[in-house]
């Protein structure tokens, strides 16, 4: 497997040799430099693990108390061995960064999960130049390109007061960190009550903290459920789909805030009544705006569409590779993996449109 300078691809992730350090690894090691809280980016067991101000206690949720953890400021250099390193907002989710390394007048940024566009739960997203640029890539093909959030958020309510006409409560299924607070910060609260399920509500106050404006809403508890069927919106993990936690909310319409509802028959598939295409990461134009603005000459591909977004940027006449890693995908808990192929409304992985 072909590594990029500075970091190489090892068996328990993204090495860098030089400053003897790993990104996101997703085993045990010495010291690991995480880009941010979810779970396939932040795994227990590590002795020390370094992240942004923001998002330490967010990671501190994710490993319990006894893990150790370091805060560091967006910008702020530390030098690790002989490799200078920094901490750079990444646009995915509150406390996400971009791990720049520089070491013998080389430079190399490693992505994490990145959104380039507006996010108010989330630092904006900071261009970088670089000399290698490791690049996540799930949602790295043409058919993925996203409305605007005014445009989903019109959507919800509609379903909202459509619902609640028909006497039934609306439960979206949103990733409990990042998607969770993206949704709540977005919605017009005086449609009717909100409801948040508790793996939702625990990251509520790591939100406030760090000065991220989120309405207060009411545990979705037996009582609450009750006292508001028909009427409310409750926010609750994928995980919620199909548990015996849904009952107690009498009739409902189910819906569901990712990227993947891009995909026509997903929704089906998935039993739920409404789909909206809201994502924590970079479309199809995001990811070759953020790699068209890094300069750089070689772009290593990770989580996702690697092998067709790779040919699209040697069509493109940029030097690309891949490295392959353990999970893709738009989520705080791992999810199955998609056929793109047998998608209702896939298309050929490259498109003659410029990105």
């Amino acid at each position: 497997m072909e590594s990029a300078p500075l970091v190489a691809a090892t068996e328990k992730g993204l090495y860098c040799p030089a400053g003897d350090f790993f990104i996101d690894p997703w085993g045990a090691v010495r010291r690991a430099v995480i880009t941010h809280a979810h779970a396939d980016h932040a795994r227990p067991g590590s002795a020390h693990y370094l992240t942004t101000n923001s998002g330490r206690q967010l990671l501190q949720l994710r490993l319990g108390p006894n893990a150790v953890v370091e805060g560091l400021a967006y910008g702020q250099r530390v030098t690790l061995g002989p490799v200078q390193l920094s901490l750079h907002p990444a646009g995915h989710i509150l406390g996400s960064a971009q791990v720049r390394l520089e070491h013998r007048g080389q430079i190399c940024v490693v992505s994490g999960d990145y959104k380039t566009t507006r996010n108010e739960t989330a630092e904006p997203f900071e261009p970088l130049r670089c000399h290698h640029f490791i690049s996540e890539c799930t949602f790295g093909l043409p058919i993925f390109r996203w409305p605007t959030d005014a445009e989903v958020f019109e959507q919800i309510h509609d379903w909202w007061k459509t619902e609640q006409a028909r006497g039934r409560s609306c439960i979206v299924f949103a990733y409990s960190l990042g998607k969770a607070q993206r949704i709540l910060a977005g919605l017009d609260a005086s449609i009717g009550p909100v409801l948040g399920h508790g793996a939702v509500m625990r990251l509520i106050p790591a939100y406030q903290l760090q000065g991220i404006a989120l309405p207060e809403i009411a545990y979705a508890g037996l009582e609450q459920a009750k006292a508001t069927r028909g009427r409310a919106l409750v926010i609750a993990p994928p995980s919620a789909a199909g548990s015996p936690w849904i009952r107690k909310f009498g009739p409902v319409s189910l819906g569901m805030a990712s990227g993947w509802m891009r995909i026509r028959g997903l929704r089906q598939r998935k039993g739920l009544d409404c789909g909206f295409v809201l994502s924590d990461h970079a479309d199809w134009r995001g990811l070759n705006e953020a790699i068209a603005a890094t300069g750089a000459e070689r772009v290593w591909l990770t989580h996702g569409s690697t092998a067709p977004m790779k040919r699209w940027l040697h069509e493109h006449r940029l030097n690309a590779g891949e490295i392959a890693t353990q999970f893709h995908g738009e989520t705080d808990e791992p999810d199955p993996v998609i056929d793109l192929a047998a998608a209702d409304d896939a298309t050929p992985p490259i498109s003659p449109e410029a990105p």
